[in-house]
């Protein structure tokens, strides 16, 4: 992943949707407006104060999913549409890498209806650290989301409305258990670049290869680690997975060009492989024997999980990808590229990916399928997020469309829900999508 300064500081500040709001909110005020900047401040904030969360009976009576009061700005939500269509800058390390993926795009037809709007809290305040990584939003069930506010681990019940802090790494966090290997001096002010979280365990990894390990269940911190002292350390992924003996582990994806797995019930690092290139994002195969990864090269590899040597490569992305994720099949994965595109693989027959789906503005950041595989979702670095029809050959796809970077996305275990992480500095929040269900058979009941 890139790492200069300059290219890090690439983000979503050039397309607020708060400082768009607030170039239309004020763009009737005339010349000569004798009003100071503290008041235009005030008036601002105010109006910011009024936006509120919306519900799903809400949004059906009309009202914006975000609250962006579009009757009172100076442009509507199509021509501003069309604007960011036009204006988004996606960033490619691999110049005119989206114009060159096109023709081999798939012509998907949009309007499927799979999940349907929920709820916008926007007390939920998602955030970014790095433009590039977009793992920063996990459910563990459909009432319990994670993600990153800030210097803040937040969980998030939808079923109580309630926020809680689980942990803060702004100031130090040292383990409070002892393990042999673990740093038990910690870490102060991490600044934490991805996140995973499974049934009770979460792992924040950070930009100078801190790994900090937290049960939920536990009061504390367990197990502190810097995975590298080099200077390009960033842990860009974490995978949470059960080995097949059922201990947990974790595999965690560095700058450095290495992935390196954790045997949590014994905290010891247990492998250590390294590529190439930096490794961008990893995920296990179901089954637990194959690894796909992708990094700073066009190509990715599919390698052995014990020995980490390559068993074969996939070609057909011209940049960087930053995604993958494994269909329950066991055979069937995708990756997410820079490109614009997301490449559907088998695993069998890797000659060619099966299915090759664009994306509106940008990158594809973010993969993941549904516990029954009957859908996936891939997310671009804004606006959109596509959810495809997978047993039906991701043909139909559904476009859920918004304003405001993406941090991350995540179906809950059961399938029911589809949280979205969107960064913004006024419509920062949690989108949650719920799974349409035919329940048209209750009707011969009736």
């Amino acid at each position: 992943m890139s790492f200069q300064e300059e290219e890090m500081d690439y983000a979503a500040g050039d397309y607020d949707m708060g400082e768009v709001e607030e170039d239309m909110y004020f763009a009737g005020r005339l010349m000569g407006d004798s009003e100071s900047e503290e008041e235009e401040e005030d008036e601002y904030d105010n109006l910011d104060n009024k936006i509120t969360d919306t519900s799903a009976s809400e949004a059906r009576k009309g009202k914006d999913i975000q609250g962006i009061p579009w009757e009172r700005l100076s442009i509507s939500r199509e021509k501003y549409r069309q604007t960011r269509l036009e204006q988004y800058k996606n960033y490619e390390n691999i110049p005119q890498s989206g114009e060159g993926s096109e023709k081999e795009c798939k012509l998907t037809r949009k309007g499927g209806v799979y999940y349907e709007f929920w709820q916008n809290t926007r007390s939920v305040k998602s955030t970014i650290l790095h433009f590039q990584l977009r793992n920063l939003v996990w459910s563990t069930s459909k009432h319990d989301v994670y993600l990153m506010s800030h210097y803040s681990i937040i969980h998030w019940s939808s079923l109580s409305s309630k926020k809680t802090e689980v942990l803060n790494v702004s100031g130090h966090v040292a383990p409070r258990e002892k393990h042999p290997g673990s740093l038990l001096e910690g870490f102060t002010h991490t600044q934490v670049s991805t996140l995973a979280v499974r049934d009770n365990l979460l792992i924040a990894g950070g930009f100078q290869g801190e790994l900090i390990c937290k049960y939920l269940d536990r009061p504390g911190v367990s197990f502190c680690m810097r995975t590298t002292y080099d200077d390009n350390a960033i842990t860009n992924a974490i995978d949470i997975y059960g080995s097949p003996s059922g201990a947990v582990h974790f595999t965690a994806s560095n700058n450095d060009c290495g992935v390196r797995d954790f045997d949590m019930e014994r905290f010891q690092l247990v492998k250590h492989f390294s590529y190439p290139w930096p490794v961008n994002h990893t995920s296990l195969s179901p089954d637990g024997k194959i690894i796909a990864i992708v990094g700073d090269n066009p190509d990715g590899m599919l390698v052995d999980s014990q020995t980490g040597k390559a068993i074969a490569h996939m070609r057909g992305h011209l940049d960087f990808s930053f995604a993958s994720a494994w269909h329950p099949n066991g055979y069937t994965f995708a990756t997410g590229n820079q490109d614009k595109t997301c490449r559907v693989w088998d695993a069998r027959m890797l000659s060619k990916s099966i299915a090759v789906l664009k994306g509106n503005l940008g990158a594809i950041r973010s993969i993941r399928f549904t516990s029954d595989g009957q859908f996936m979702a891939m997310a671009e670095p804004a606006d959109f997020v596509h959810v495809y029809d997978v047993k039906n050959g991701y043909d139909k796809e559904q476009e859920i469309d918004f304003f405001g970077e993406i941090s991350g996305v995540s179906f809950s275990p059961d399938t029911d829900c589809l949280f979205i992480g969107v960064w913004d500095r006024t419509y920062g929040s949690l989108l949650q999508y719920n799974r349409c269900r035919n329940y048209s058979y209750l009707d011969a009941l009736i």
